[in-house]
C-alpha cells in the first residue's frame, strides 16, 4: 500500500497588514495588550469585496500545483476545509473546481475549523493509500475579518484572528522513507459552546430558558436569523479564551506524543513541528511539555495572527521556503480547536 506525500505546497496571504496599534482605532486594547496575550504583532484582512475565502484558496492552490508539477487538469479529487465559506451552502469545493475549471471531480468540505486542514489531510491520505486518487488538492483558507466585532465588546475574539490560505497537492509514493505516517484525529463535544458561533443556525436558541413551543413559522424563522441578533451582538464568534486554553495544552502534546509512539519516535526525534497558530503562549506551553528547542518548532502567529484552517499549511508552506524542511525531515502537524476537535499528523518529508 503506497504512502501519500507532499508534492506541492502554496501560500496565499492578503497585502492588507493590520497591526495592533491599527485596531486601537476601533476598540480599546493596545499592542502590548494584545502581545502579551497571545504574542501576536500584525495579521493580514482580506480586501472586503475583491478576496473571498475560495479566491485565496485558489491563489495558493495554484501554487501548489505548479510545484507539484501537474495542472488543474490533473487533480481529481478536492478537500477545502474552512469555517468562514462563500456562502452558507454550497461549500468552496466545488467553487475551487469551477474556478479553475478542472474537471467534474468529487469535491468535500471539511467543517474542523482550527483542526480542519489535518482532518482534511487525513481524509486525502485515506484515498490515495487505497489507491482511489492520485492527485488529490488540499486547501485550508479563511476569511474571518468579514465576520469579527470589531469592538471593545469583542476585543478578546477579534484581536486574534487573521485572513489567509495554505494549501498542498498529496501524492503517492512508494519510497519507504517518505510521505505521511499517520494521522490522528478526536473530538470532545462536551464544551462545543464555549468556542463557537451560534448565529445563524438551526438551534433556535435551545440551550436558553425559553419555551418555543407555541411559536409560528415566522417566529421561528426569528430565531435563526434576525435584528435582534445583530442588535445584541450575537452574530459574532463566542469564545471562552482561559477554558479553550487550559484544554489546549493538555490535548497538544497527548496527540503530538500519540503520533511519535505509534510510529517509535520521541520528540526529540522531531526535527519540525508545526503547530495550529492558535496563540502564541499555547505553543511556548508545547514546546516546553516536550523539551523542544527553538530550532524544533516553527511558529508565525505573530504576523499572521490565528488563520484557523489555513494556519497549518501557511506555516507549513513558509518553513519550507525558507529550507527549514527539508527532505528527509520528521515533521509534526498538530491542531487544537472549536468543537473540541484536535489532531495529529506525523510524516517524512
Amino acid at each position: 500500500m503506497p504512502r501519500s506525500k507532499i508534492a506541492g505546497i502554496g501560500m496565499y496571504v492578503p497585502e492588507n497588514v493590520v497591526t495592533n496599534f491599527d485596531l486601537t482605532k476601533y476598540m480599546d486594547t493596545s499592542d502590548e495588550w494584545i502581545q502579551e496575550r497571545t504574542g501576536i504583532k500584525e495579521r493580514r484582512y482580506a480586501h472586503r469585496t475583491e478576496e473571498t475565502t475560495t479566491t485565496m484558496g485558489v491563489e495558493a492552490a495554484k501554487i501548489a500545483i505548479e510545484r507539484a508539477g501537474i495542472t488543474p487538469q490533473d487533480i481529481d479529487f478536492i478537500v477545502f476545509a474552512t469555517l468562514s465559506p462563500d456562502y452558507y451552502f454550497p461549500g468552496c469545493g466545488v467553487l475551487v473546481q469551477r474556478a479553475m475549471k478542472m474537471k467534474e471531480i468529487g469535491a468535500l468540505d471539511v467543517r474542523n475549523q482550527c483542526s480542519g486542514f489535518v482532518y482534511a489531510l487525513s481524509v486525502a491520505d485515506q484515498f490515495i493509500r487505497t489507491g482511489t486518487y492520485k492527485n488529490i488538492l488540499v486547501i485550508g483558507a479563511e476569511k474571518h475579518s468579514f465576520g469579527l466585532d470589531f469592538s471593545t465588546r469583542g476585543r478578546n475574539v477579534s484581536v486574534i484572528f487573521g485572513d489567509g490560505a495554505g494549501a498542498v497537492v498529496l501524492q503517492p509514493t512508494e519510497k519507504d522513507n517518505q510521505g505521511i505516517l499517520s494521522t490522528h484525529l478526536h473530538s470532545d463535544g462536551e464544551s462545543a459552546e464555549i468556542l463557537a458561533m451560534y448565529n445563524p443556525g438551526t438551534h433556535a436558541n435551545h440551550w436558553a430558558d425559553k419555551n418555543y413551543a407555541n411559536f409560528d413559522e415566522a417566529e421561528m424563522g426569528e430565531m435563526f436569523f434576525s435584528h435582534a441578533m445583530i442588535d445584541n451582538a450575537q452574530v459574532f464568534p463566542n469564545m471562552d479564551g482561559p477554558s479553550v486554553f487550559k484544554k489546549a495544552i493538555i490535548k497538544f502534546p497527548e496527540v503530538i506524543i500519540e503520533a511519535l509512539h505509534t510510529n517509535g519516535y520521541q520528540s526529540s526525534d522531531i526535527d519540525l513541528l508545526i503547530p495550529h497558530q492558535a496563540n502564541l503562549r499555547i505553543s511556548q506551553f508545547v514546546q516546553q511539555k516536550l523539551h523542544l528547542t527553538d530550532r524544533q518548532v516553527y511558529n508565525n502567529i505573530q504576523h499572521y495572527g490565528n488563520t484557523t484552517a489555513a494556519s497549518i499549511p501557511i506555516a507549513l508552506c513558509e518553513a519550507w521556503q525558507q529550507g527549514k524542511i527539508k527532505e528527509g525531515n520528521l515533521v509534526c502537524l498538530a491542531a487544537f480547536g472549536s468543537g473540541f476537535t484536535w489532531a495529529s499528523a506525523l510524516l517524512k518529508w
